[in-house]
């Protein structure tokens, strides 16, 4: 059992020292400019007000570009963000700022939105966002500039996360010091193409032949699944160093669990052998049982590996949380091991009020929503 916890815990050392290479490489990589702007439609799908919505929606507006349109897909009339678009259209009546009404349906509700957004789109570069992402002034200067390079599909960033409240906070410290060194880490084991939902640029020619947003209508992780399949025409995916703010305000922490439960099954039916990797990534549980079992220069080596690879990933992210809470990532680490084993287990998740049942494969089987308890079989 030492022997087993000593290659474990040395396998752990070595990801926490690759991680730290990779984000600090990632930090310093140069990006490119812009030589020419081409008119972008932005499609955000809405459901109700998220933290912060009108703060993120206004900061979409307020970019400095030539020509852009903003379109928000609505599925319900009495959706109360309406009210906060048009507000947005007020303020900015020098905008293309339309708010789209929405009939498709779809397994997944916002792929739903998208289809009807696509079609209502005018220019030939899409950019698709979450309705609660916050971007600086030159957002669309710096994340349409590598769609220059024609080897490139997809644009994407990383993000971070705002919160006041203490499940907020924890479960944005996860996001800084162990979600975004794993995105950034991803390529170094194989795992090419991801795509977040904070950010998705790519030519609307491109989606075309790739399928549309029909083609990912039953698929949970919509983002990635639409960069792979964009990747597939013969592109690569860019991870831009531009990193976007949403805000977390989780009050209950059953809500932080239900989230990171979802994305932990949704990794496990998708991608199941490196679900089966994650276990290399639990520094802090690697840690203990050194510790444990008596090997305390190794569970001190861990802990040293991981502390500074999470002040990296930090830094990397602007998060003002991880230098705040920095001594809470060994707890928010073992955290995630309980949640990784409870990913292990189940095919159904909830989101945005719907309960979803998964296939193999990450695609949904049906949607019940909880609020009106109807089920809709796919």
């Amino acid at each position: 059992m030492i022997l087993l916890i000593a290659i474990a815990g040395a396998a752990a050392l070595l990801y926490q020292a690759a991680a730290l290479i990779a984000v600090v490489r990632h930090h310093r990589r140069r990006e490119p400019s812009a030589t020419r702007y081409p008119p972008i439609s932005i499609l955000k799908p809405i459901r109700g007000l998220d933290p912060g919505f009108r703060e993120a929606i206004r900061s979409h507006a307020a970019q400095d570009y030539p020509e852009f349109e903003i379109l928000f897909g609505v599925a319900r009339p009495d959706d109360p963000a309406l009210a906060e678009i048009e507000d947005l259209r007020r303020e900015f009546p020098h905008r293309a700022i339309r708010a789209v009404p929405s009939a498709t349906e779809a397994p997944n509700g916002k792929v739903g939105v998208l289809i009807d957004l696509a079609r209502e789109a005018r220019h030939d570069v899409l950019l698709v966002n979450d309705s609660d992402i916050g971007v600086p002034p030159d957002y669309l200067r710096r994340v349409v500039a590598p769609l220059e390079d024609p080897r490139i599909g997809v644009v994407t960033c990383l993000y971070r996360a705002a919160a006041s409240t203490r499940p907020g906070i924890w479960e944005a410290l996860g996001i800084a010091t162990d979600f975004a060194p794993g995105v950034v880490m991803a390529p170094w084991v194989g795992v090419k193409n991801s795509g977040l939902g904070a950010t998705l640029v790519f030519h609307a020619a491109d989606l075309e032949r790739a399928g549309g947003f029909e083609a990912i209508a039953d698929s949970l992780a919509d983002d990635n699944e639409l960069a792979a399949r964009i990747a597939r025409l013969g592109f690569r995916t860019h991870l831009s160093r531009l990193v976007v703010e949403t805000s977390l305000q989780a009050e209950r922490w059953r809500d932080v669990w239900n989230h990171q439960l979802r994305w932990h099954r949704t990794v496990r039916v998708t991608h199941l052998p490196g679900y089966c990797g994650l276990p290399v990534t639990f520094a802090a549980g690697w840690a203990a049982a050194a510790a444990g079992a008596g090997l305390w220069e190794l569970a001190a080596a861990l802990l040293g590996a991981r502390m500074a690879m999470a002040l990296a990933a930090g830094r990397l992210l602007g998060c003002p949380i991880t230098r705040r809470w920095f001594a809470l990532v060994p707890l928010r680490d073992l955290w995630g091991v309980a949640v990784w084993f409870a990913g292990l287990f189940g095919d159904s998740v909830e989101w945005r009020g719907f309960r979803m049942k998964l296939s193999r494969g990450g695609r949904i089987l049906s949607r019940t929503d909880r609020g009106r308890g109807a089920a809709v079989i796919h």
